[in-house]
């Protein structure tokens, strides 16, 4: 698993907080207030505005006193609008710190939240990363809400594949990494730009190479917003197009970490059919549900094996069934093809 080497230059002891907004305006000083209130003393804040058609600019602008007054380095970078990966590209280049976080534009961290994970870093310099709990609240009531993701097993330290089959938390403001390490895996400071998952390329990549314990505090509070870009009801469509840029995201993530491993290879089709039979269980037809549940069986899942067994009996109509049967038999037989890279349409 070799990374690819170019000489990275930081400031010890500066943590770089890359935040990326989007019409943020009346949001925004939920993160920035949270960074100013902050016990730790070496802080850059990178704000990237993604081509913002509010007064997220005039927000911004007006924390510029404050941040000096606190002694804390505050850079506001201006882009056109594409989405929060190619924002995170905008703000990179600038990033001089020894560590480096993105908390979103509308959450907020506990007060002590740098210093305890920077204290843990410099007391273990045997990790390039460190993650702390978070907690979810209402941006209207400010109430706690319950979590939208799983804590999982919070002893484990490698989490590439926990992370990538969901089963432990991706929340951006959790996570610090040593920046010279992630570096090491993005010379270029360019991480892939998609519409979804700006934290699988952060994370996932890190976490191939890297273990990462976790603090078992919650330090990062999520603002649920009624509306927000990430609670807004796809369309069929839309979400169809969500899986399959999660599939190249994830193809280009394969590249990126090297892996030629088949078992691993094997594991990251079984995500790919998961996601899919999910997607045709919602949208698809009949055949598309049973033709995805046929691959399931194929790469040994028997729960899936008797979901379809169950669906065959509800569906039983005539001769129909016969020759569904008949046909995926010899396709599973015959058709052992890995979903690696090619590209099959969901």
């Amino acid at each position: 698993m070799g990374l690819r080497s170019k000489k990275f230059r930081y400031t010890k002891g500066i943590v770089s907080a890359v935040v990326p907004v989007y019409n943020g305006a009346s949001y925004l000083p939920h993160i920035l207030d949270s960074i100013l209130a902050q016990t730790y003393p070496q802080i850059e804040m990178i704000l990237v505005d993604d081509g913002s058609r509010d007064e997220t600019i005039s927000v911004a602008e007006g924390y510029r006193g404050r941040f000096a007054a606190k002694g804390y380095d505050y850079r506001i970078v201006q882009a056109s609008h594409r989405n929060a990966s190619a924002a995170i590209n905008q703000g990179l280049p600038y990033v001089t710190g020894e560590y480096l976080i993105w908390p979103d534009s509308d959450d907020r961290l506990e007060p002590d939240s740098v210093e305890k994970r920077v204290r843990f870093l410099q007391n273990h310099p045997q990790y390039r990363c460190v993650r702390s709990l978070s907690y979810y609240y209402s941006d209207t009531t400010g109430e706690l809400c319950p979590a939208d993701e799983k804590a999982g097993d919070l002893s484990k330290e490698e989490l590439f594949w926990d992370i990538l089959e969901s089963r432990t938390f991706v929340c951006c403001g959790c996570y610090m990494l040593r920046t010279e390490s992630f570096f090491e895996i993005y010379p270029e400071r360019h991480i892939p730009e998609y519409n979804v998952g700006q934290n699988f390329q952060m994370l996932l990549p890190f976490m191939y190479y890297h273990r990462c314990p976790t603090i078992q505090e919650r330090l990062y509070g999520v603002c649920i917003r009624e509306g927000s870009h990430s609670r807004r009801e796809l369309t069929k469509q839309e979400e169809y197009k969500k899986y399959r840029d999660y599939e190249r995201l994830v193809d280009e993530i394969v590249m990126i970490c090297q892996i030629k491993d088949k078992t691993a290879e094997k594991r990251i089709s079984y995500w790919k059919l998961k996601r899919r039979y999910h997607l045709t269980a919602k949208y698809g037809s009949r055949e598309q549900r049973i033709r995805a549940a046929w691959w399931m069986r194929k790469y040994g899942d028997k729960g899936f094996w008797h979901e379809w067994k169950a669906f065959v009996w509800i569906c039983l109509q005539g001769t129909w069934i016969l020759k569904q049967y008949t046909y995926y038999s010899s396709k599973l037989n015959k058709d052992s093809k890995d979903l690696i890279g090619k590209g099959r349409s969901i």
